[in-house]
């Protein structure tokens, strides 16, 4: 493990080699699971703010559960979280012709209609950030429906913390970041 700042940071974002491959997986990260995408409290707001903009992005069934549960609902855990479609795919979810899985608020932003980019864990997965108190966990989360993207991460050489480099500083900042790299070249050094 590695320590950054006031974060205790797991050895697999160094030793894990990870690159998304959409065309493989078909954004089954955004459809399986047992509940939506963690919120931080602070982006409620924003996803509220930022609805109209998104709506039309939308499925009609994600609208329809929006409407009626909110931005966000909670998990057993009674954090907030992004609701779901008949318990499977987030409410944020579209559809592509072949049956991939995107983002509406991505899209959204994508398109220049809005400056939220996603919700960070979205944008951080498959890192999960935990907070206890002062400090904060940062660990890889393993699942089947990455197994696409371990392979060609594993074929190109990339190290999870490069792949995550935007997401990371997004998150942290980028002197966070910046120890992160020192840390990482002093591990490499033992």
């Amino acid at each position: 493990m590695l320590i950054v700042k006031n974060s205790i940071v797991s050895d697999d974002i160094v030793d894990r080699r990870f690159c998304c491959d959409l065309s493989q997986c078909k954004g089954q990260c955004c459809v399986e699971g047992d509940c939506g995408a963690p919120l931080l409290d602070e982006e409620i707001p924003i996803l509220e703010q930022i609805l109209p903009q998104v709506e039309p992005y939308m499925t009609e069934a994600g609208k329809a559960v929006v409407q009626s549960e909110g931005v966000a609902t909670f998990n057993n855990a009674a954090e907030p979280c992004t609701p779901l479609v008949n318990n499977r795919e987030c409410a944020y979810v579209s559809w592509g012709d072949d049956g991939t899985a995107f983002c509406a608020i991505e899209q959204a932003f994508r398109d220049g209609k809005i400056d939220f980019m996603k919700p960070i864990s979205c944008h951080l997965y498959p890192l999960r950030v935990d907070e206890y108190g002062e400090f904060t966990t940062v660990n890889y989360h393993q699942w089947d429906v990455c197994r696409c993207a371990v392979v060609k991460g594993n074929q190109e050489g990339q190290p999870l913390y490069e792949y995550l480099r935007e997401p990371l500083v997004r998150r942290f900042g980028q002197d966070w970041y910046d120890e992160l790299l020192l840390m990482i070249e002093l591990k490499n050094k033992e």
